[in-house]
This record gives C-alpha cells, structure tokens and sequence, in this order.
C-alpha cells in the first residue's frame, strides 16, 4: 500500500491492524505445525512498532528482540520473505534457517533479533559507534524488553553509549512481565530514573496501545538523538495479551487475570476504529494470503545449504 493519500494517524492505525492481522494467521496456522519455530506475538503490542519505525527514517537501524515479527513488518521487512521464514523454506529472509526469533532485514534496516534476551542490545551500540566514527546521521534503535534491563550487558550498553556520546536510541517494550514474572518482583530501580544515572534523558509513552502517541515520544527523542548525537532511553508502556511463547493466553497459569488487559482492551484502535479496520482488512488479508502461498510453495533449503553463511 502506499501512503501518499492517507495522512498520519490512518497510516498509523494501517500498519498497526497489518501487524495484528498477520499474527492473527500465525495463530490460525501454527496449529499444522507448517510453522517450524517458536513463536512469540506482539498483539496487544503492535503500535510500539508502528509508532516508533514510522517516526525513523529509511536509512536508521533497528535491532530486535525475539518478539519482532512487528518491528520487522513496521520497518519494511518483506512479508512473503518472513512467512517462508516461519515455514522453514530457503526464500525466508534467513534462508529458513532463522525462525521466527532470528528475523533479518538489513536492507530495510532491520539488522536482526536474538532469542538470547538483551543480546543485540551491545550490537546496536557497535553500529552506533560505527556510524559516529563515519560520520553518518544516521541513528540506531534497540528494542528490548523491560526484562531485559536487568541484563548486565544492558547497564554495560548504558554506559559505553553515554561515555562515547553515541547516537543509539534505547527503546524499551515495558509490558510489565519477564515470561511469568512481574516487573515488581524483579527490579529495584525505576528503568527512567535507571537511565538518568548515566546521564541519558528518558522519555516515557504511557499510552502504548495508541501508535500516535508513540510515534510523537519516539519521534521527538529520534529527533533529539539525529541532533545532538547522543543516547535517549524511551520507555513505553504496553500490554502483551497472549502468552509469553506461542498463539494461546495464560490466565490459567496465574500470574495475571483476564480484567488486568481490560482498560488496554478498551482503548485498542483497532477496536475503537471500527470503520477504517473494516475498510482496510480486506486488502491486507489479500496480503497475507499471497505470503502464505508464497511460503508453503517455496522449497525448502538443500544439502547444499546446510553449511552456507557459517562462518
């Protein structure tokens, strides 16, 4: 779809349903076992990613977490690509051989995620290191989880990036839980008053369901970061309404009950903005059924490919 003839908050709100119808078919074909890898889904979290790559520019990097199948689409990854992905075939956009935790676009500037939490934390501060040493104005973002703050290589990332004056940009997915563990079990710090300690001004998106709301927070620390070529930490607050790992939901488990996601269920767009989901559902899920053709007829990946990209 082009955007051209759309203002912001629609093209917002289109790419936020994109990212939720795809997961939502995610759900619909795990059970098959066509998809080949763990799955960890975002909805209930999609307008982190919408709002935030839309306030990015196309050369700026983003590097993920294992929960990016949003950050991959918001930031233009191919769909087609990623579904062969998923299913294992050789047109993934890792050959087939990175599943669902391991999505890679550099080409679009989504350098990679990592099912090791906080592992790719260090790497966007190398790459902010690089494009400072350049010359570039280009500015790099992390993704992370709040349980990934507790993460040395996190606090070691802080560090680096604010003695160095690197243009990296910390962008923390604070859903309040680490699997089943509540952020008030786990953290003595305030992650904003955390990141002040180093001397990196914080923002915080209270509101992380609505991708107009955080666009605005992460464009104006974007903003902030291009200009004087130094970290932010933006937090976002946000509810992840499925379970950690996989397409079902958890109340049973009891770390949580189903009233907590009521007041983000609430305020959901794409359940408030009932005439321009219905408008734009139908074209995405064309979408959608042309990446899963696409991925259950594509080959899967030779003998010759076993050892290809091992370094």
């Amino acid at each position: 779809m082009t955007h051209d003839d759309i203002d912001l908050d629609t093209q917002l709100l289109y790419e936020t349903l994109r990212i939720r119808l795809v997961e939502l078919r995610i759900i619909q074909l795990y059970p098959s076992d066509k998809i080949q890898s763990p799955v960890h889904l975002s909805i209930g979290q999609e307008a982190v990613a919408a709002g935030a790559c839309a306030a990015l520019l196309p050369e700026d990097l983003v590097f993920g977490s294992y929960r990016s199948h949003a950050f991959y689409l918001a930031k233009g990854g191919d769909l087609r690509q990623m579904m062969a992905e998923l299913y294992g075939k050789a047109t993934g956009c890792c050959g087939g051989k990175a599943g669902s935790m391991h999505l890679a676009a550099p080409d679009v500037g989504f350098m990679g995620s990592s099912a090791i939490v906080a592992s790719t934390i260090p790497h966007a501060v190398g790459a902010a290191l690089a494009a400072k040493r350049r010359g570039l104005q280009q500015i790099v973002v992390a993704v992370f989880g709040d349980g990934a703050t507790e993460e040395g290589v996190y606090h070691e990332s802080l560090n680096f990036a604010a003695l160095h004056q690197l243009p990296v940009l910390f962008l923390c997915e604070n859903n309040g839980f680490a699997v089943h563990s509540r952020i008030s079990a786990r953290q003595s710090y305030d992650l904003l008053e955390h990141a002040d300690s180093y001397g990196i001004p914080t923002r915080l998106c209270a509101k992380g369901n609505d991708p107009r709301a955080v666009y605005d927070t992460v464009a104006a620390a974007a903003e902030r970061v291009r200009v004087e070529r130094r970290p932010t930490v933006v937090v976002v607050d946000t509810y992840r309404q499925m379970e950690h790992v996989g397409i079902g939901e958890d109340h049973h488990v009891g770390y949580r009950s189903p009233s907590e996601a009521e007041p983000w269920r609430r305020t959901d767009p794409l359940v408030n903005e009932s005439a321009l989901v219905a408008r734009f559902t139908p074209q995405i899920l064309r979408e959608i059924d042309d990446a899963v053709a696409f991925a259950e007829q594509s080959p899967w990946p030779g003998a010759d490919a076993l050892l290809a990209d091992v370094a």
